[in-house]
């Protein structure tokens, strides 16, 4: 099938892609200035203990790979489900899947210590009672398919039968790697706070939302904030469906987030009780529900839905919010200590070094890198001809 280049303002796209390969690499050397002291000092720079292992590193992990995942739902709308008004933003969504699961592996190879040491102890231990085992086989799967769907369609292949094949299985796969990533955390019922049964469910849902909200964002900004700069059938996408599901799903994980709240402050068992407490009454809490997802779900309920800056608003929102929310249920779920006694405090102190929040940025720079590269050349507004 051959391909359509759309190219409605090249030089305002230039420009944005120029500015953001700037950023990048601004970016890339101030994380690199952060992050020097894990050369140095190893995992002894980060905040975290042997009380509490998880931290930044981890919860932006869990964001970006989640996030790929959203990108790679929406990009299925397409190239899965036959909903040919996205074939217009399904290439950008694809990379951008690319980018972020980067921008996720990142994050953890710098937190884990020895990352090119699991590529081997992971496969040969075969330990496959643990969901973590399954997630880096399904994570493995995913992204091997990922690049090859990119791959096809990059050459102009859309439609034939082994693209459809790939398409479909790695929708199949994103599935299970982070439902086996929900898992990880729901299973272990010495943590209370993550525990549950559809914790792999909440992980889907915020993943597809996390999507929604980056092509939300991302997408107007490749066009200066402006539809009339898209083609027409990006526009039309846009304008039209992607508002009304991004609304819907935005209601969903509100519906959840209040659920999950709601059940921990009355439930009777301290470790979640406590946690939920203190992290309902803290400023971040109220920001990513009120501001970050309550705002943006009014402004999908308004007229101005349609609009490119209200959904960059409200994109941009969502994101944050879901930030903050990865990074309060990782930290929350070991705020209190498995191992009580005279000499724990009732919730560990944990805030990021700057060593880890180096590291963030340069996982994210790094992303921004890809992200402008591959705006430049590999040209991720193509569609296939109807």
């Amino acid at each position: 099938m051959s391909i359509i280049t759309h190219a409605p303002d090249q030089a305002s796209i230039s420009r944005i892609s120029n500015l953001r390969l700037g950023v990048g690499i601004a970016g890339l050397i101030a994380g690199l200035a952060a992050g020097i002291g894990l050369l140095s000092g190893g995992h002894a720079t980060f905040n975290t203990s042997s009380l509490l292992t998880w931290g930044l590193p981890v919860s932006t992990y869990v964001f970006f790979v989640l996030t790929s995942t959203g990108l790679t739902f929406v990009a299925s709308l397409a190239m899965v489900f036959g909903m040919k008004d996205f074939y217009p933003i399904a290439k950008r969504c694809v990379w951008g899947a690319v980018v972020t699961l980067i921008i996720g592996f990142i994050s953890l190879g710098l937190e884990i210590g020895n990352p090119l040491r699991m590529l081997w102890v992971i496969p040969t231990n075969m330990a496959v009672s643990s969901p973590m085992w399954w997630m880096g086989l399904f994570y493995l799967t995913y992204a091997i398919l990922l690049v090859w769907k990119f791959h096809l369609i990059n050459q102009g292949d859309w439609d034939s039968s082994q693209s459809r094949i790939i398409g479909i299985a790695s929708f199949v796969a994103v599935i299970f790697a982070h439902a086996t990533l929900g898992s990880v955390f729901g299973m272990m019922s010495m943590r209370p706070f993550w525990y549950g049964p559809m914790v792999p469910v909440y992980f889907l849902i915020t993943a597809f939302l996390s999507g929604l909200a980056f092509i939300m964002l991302f997408i107007n900004l490749d066009y200066g904030v402006n539809h009339a700069n898209m083609s027409e059938g990006a526009a039309r996408a846009m304008s039209r469906q992607l508002p009304a599901i991004f609304g819907v799903v935005l209601g969903l994980v509100i519906v959840f987030t209040l659920a999950k709240t709601m059940t921990g402050l009355w439930s009777n068992v301290p470790e979640n009780k406590i946690v939920t407490q203190y992290i309902a009454s803290s400023a971040l809490f109220q920001f990513e529900l009120w501001i970050g997802m309550v705002l943006p779900f009014i402004m999908m309920l308004s007229s101005k839905r349609h609009e490119a800056t209200t959904q960059v608003v409200a994109g941009g929102l969502v994101i944050v919010a879901l930030f903050i929310g990865r990074y309060e249920y990782v930290v929350g779920g070991q705020l209190i200590p498995m191992f009580k006694g005279a000499w724990a405090d009732d919730l560990i102190a944990y805030a990021p070094s700057i060593t880890e929040i180096g590291i963030i940025i340069l996982a994210i720079s790094v992303g921004i890198l890809l992200y402008a590269l591959g705006d430049k050349k590999l040209n991720l507004s193509d569609s296939p001809r109807k």
